[in-house]
């Protein structure tokens, strides 16, 4: 076995371990994503705090070269960079999809939102500035691991290493999160009459949806064996944002014909702050969208090769028809 392969294997793996957890019971898993969270967290003040009260004493593993040129940088290549970049921040939007078993959702779903948010806004831009603080923009640049190469200039190999098993541990607890906040909308469509009701079944021992668990870490499973992290996680980008501005445009629909609603918690900078979040969802897509036309089109001549972009937009367009005649369907059952 080649290791290109066994990688996809553990990830396999841990994926089916991880849906087994989330079977067994929410707490158990959430008690997992809380340890799996809380030594991420540690490991990068741990390594911010040793970069600026101890400094780099090793060698950058990678050598200096220069930077790209003036005006290499555009527009167009900063929207793609973001792609990657916000599916940093995509744990906001996990929140939500375990609504139905928060308590006191209009407090607790809000705080949760808010200060998750700036936590990881806050300990991103620390480790941003640790990284500049011990290595240069173009070595940063060259390499596949930012954080192990500043704790090598600090402590040698020995802060590499464990810099790799903070990064293990963190994968973990993302794989898990996802694992736990995914499947509840399979279930949630069941549940509404959207999706095969067997999906909505719940555990008799545990209380957990099993069957939409099961069905999650199947499709996972697929996906990685056939794809590398990379392409997974732009895909997985590219394929949520669009809901995203869809949800943040659905404040507009629902003030306007439903103005009795009870609204615990506000949207604060109503009407403005709702489009800023869809043109800025608009410019991510649009602009992944025309650079993978042109790398099909054009001969490659892309920023960054083939995004997915175009197959992730025609899977989602797919839906459409697939929701129409899934409901006739389910109205000729009834």
């Amino acid at each position: 076995m080649q290791s290109g392969d066994a990688v996809h294997y553990v990830a396999a793996g841990a994926i089916l371990c991880l849906a087994i957890l989330n079977i067994v019971g929410v707490n158990l898993s959430a008690a997992v994503l809380n340890l799996t969270t809380g030594i991420k967290y540690a490991a990068l003040l741990v390594l911010v705090l040793a970069a600026f009260l101890i400094g780099g004493h090793n060698p950058a593993p990678l050598p200096a070269q220069a930077a790209g040129g003036p005006g290499s940088a555009t527009l167009a290549s900063f929207g793609l960079a973001l792609i990657s970049i916000l599916w940093v921040y995509d744990g906001w939007g996990d929140v939500t999809f375990v609504s139905g078993e928060v308590k006191r959702p209009e407090r607790n779903l809000p705080l949760a939102l808010f200060i998750g948010t700036l936590s990881v806004i806050a300990i991103y831009l620390l480790a941003n500035l640790a990284y500049l603080h011990l290595l240069d923009v173009s070595q940063i640049a060259q390499s596949k691991l930012v954080a192990a190469d500043a704790a090598y200039r600090i402590v040698g190999d020995t802060g590499a290493r464990l810099v790799s098993v903070a990064v293990m541990v963190a994968a973990l607890g993302t794989l898990n999160g996802s694992m736990m906040t995914g499947p509840r909308i399979f279930f949630a469509m069941a549940d509404d009459g959207l999706f095969f009701r067997q999906i909505a079944s719940v555990h008799p021992r545990f209380k957990t949806p099993h069957v939409a668990i099961s069905l999650a870490a199947a499709l996972a499973i697929a996906f990685v064996m056939m794809r590398s992290f990379e392409q997974l996680a732009d895909t997985f980008v590219l394929a949520i944002w669009p809901f995203y501005a869809g949800g943040v445009a659905a404040v507009y629909t629902l003030r306007r014909s439903r103005p009795e609603m009870p609204r615990p918690y506000k949207t604060l900078g109503y009407p403005v702050t709702p489009a800023l979040f869809i043109l800025a969802a608009v410019f991510l897509l649009g602009n992944a969208l025309v650079d993978d036309f042109r790398y099909y089109i054009r001969g490659g001549r892309a920023l960054a090769g083939s995004s997915g972009a175009l197959l992730v937009l025609a899977i989602i367009l797919a839906g459409i028809p697939a929701y129409f005649l899934w409901s006739a369907t389910h109205k000729k059952i009834r």
